[in-house]
């Protein structure tokens, strides 16, 4: 029986919430589809996350999709009910935190927004990042959701008029707490754990965070099983990079320094909606197969490189705007990499943001995943088929990770330096 529902606002932190149970070998699915009929679950299935896709909507509409699938899923008997929120903060907030204590009629919510192990820390209220307040940090100048304030009470209050209480780091968890979004500081795992505990499984009926909280979440309410295998994969690595994040470029500037072939996509090739059906199109792709054959690190990116600006100056004489960006690039790129995988890709794949892997399932047609593990922290692998061959794939976060991760990942699969 579903005992957990945990409700996300994109595809990747929908897999790195759920992979902290997958991992434990509790019964975990993932799901694409936000109106899911959640009466249909499989009486197996242990934990079921939901990708809501919220990330980008208008807060009244984040809104009312949370609502209705707590309401929905409490009604079909799930017990707990988990927020998955961005572990910096970005999104709808207070708007979804707020829907979840209206969905169940509750009083009380437990938000431990941190993730100590990628050094995402809350202190007296205040959420950093690698010890800066977030909103100075690189997600403030993100171009497409920019983080405002570093409070966390700020940030859920420009949503929403739900009380917020903050819980110091060293404090014990209340028997009963004064109503509203219940803010816990957390420096490291220990201390998630240690709130966590204090709180207990009833205390954790409704309660939100990102990943990190998750870890200790499942310790806490017991849910696992049998882990999974790591399986046998691809000894070739092919990236596909939607992601932005300044995090990511770092990423790709050290790959690129220690031998990856690095592609940038033309704005055309990414803004135009028929490239790539083309004939263009094709052979591009023809070269990219030889290329990534041959070399084994790989990378298809959407940024522009370094200096220059042809994708801002191509959007503002085609009247792009930011919104129009986002869905584009994330489209196009899907397509190519559906294109890749008809013409024979055979690599293990790792796509970096939420935009970028769901684009691509849904272009592949594949709405469920099952987790198998993290193969660093944030960086999680799972696998999909695809036209009846098995592909294992790697999903990450644009603003997770260290420099060599890509390096790393390489080499864990076996893509050998040519």
């Amino acid at each position: 029986m579903v005992k957990l529902l945990i409700l996300a606002d994109d595809f990747t932190g929908a897999l790195d919430t759920g992979v902290q149970f997958a991992a434990r070998g509790a019964r975990t699915c993932v799901v694409t589809d936000p109106s899911y009929d959640f009466s249909q679950a499989g009486q197996e299935i242990q934990v079921l996350v939901l990708d809501a896709e919220t990330r980008h909507l208008p807060a009244e509409r984040a809104y009312a999709v949370v609502k209705r699938a707590v309401r929905d899923a409490l009604d079909a008997g799930f017990t707990y009910v988990y927020k998955k929120t961005d572990s910096a903060l970005r999104g709808n907030i207070g708007a979804e935190l707020t829907a979840v204590l209206d969905a169940a009629g509750a009083e009380s919510l437990a938000f431990l927004p941190a993730f100590p192990k990628m050094d995402r820390t809350t202190r007296n209220g205040v959420h950093y990042i690698g010890g800066v307040p977030v909103a100075e940090s690189v997600f403030g100048q993100d171009p497409f959701e920019p983080v405002r304030h570093s409070a966390v009470a700020d940030i859920i209050a420009e949503q929403a008029e739900t009380p917020v209480v903050l819980h110091q780091r060293m404090e014990q968890a209340p028997a009963e707490s004064r109503p509203g979004i219940q803010v816990y500081d957390a420096d490291s795992d220990e201390d998630l754990m240690r709130t966590g505990l204090q709180l207990g499984a009833e205390g954790l009926r409704l309660s939100a965070g990102c990943a990190g909280f998750a870890a200790a979440l499942a310790n806490i309410l017991k849910l696992d099983g049998q882990a999974p295998a790591f399986p046998k994969l691809a000894p070739a690595f092919f990236v596909a990079c939607g992601s932005v994040n300044p995090v990511t470029l770092r990423q790709m500037r050290t790959a690129e320094d220690d031998g990856f072939i690095h592609i940038h996509l033309e704005p055309v090739q990414k803004l135009e909606k028929d490239w790539p059906a083309g004939e263009d199109c094709g052979e591009a792709v023809g070269r990219w197969l030889v290329c990534a054959a041959e070399k084994k690190r790989f990378i298809l990116d959407v940024n522009d490189p370094e200096d220059s600006d042809a994708t801002v100056r191509y959007a503002a004489e085609q009247g792009l705007t930011t919104e129009d960006l986002r869905v584009r690039i994330s489209t196009n790129l899907a397509a190519l990499m559906q294109r890749l995988l008809d013409g024979g890709l055979d690599a293990t794949l790792l796509c970096t943001g939420g935009d970028t892997l769901l684009a691509l399932m849904r272009q592949v047609g594949v709405a469920e995943l099952t987790p198998v593990c993290e193969v660093a922290t944030g960086s999680v692998l799972t696998h999909f088929t695809y036209r009846g061959k098995t592909y294992h794939i790697i999903s990450k976060s644009g603003g997770f990770g260290e420099p060599e991760l890509f390096c790393e990942l390489a080499a864990l699969v076996g893509a050998a330096k040519t």
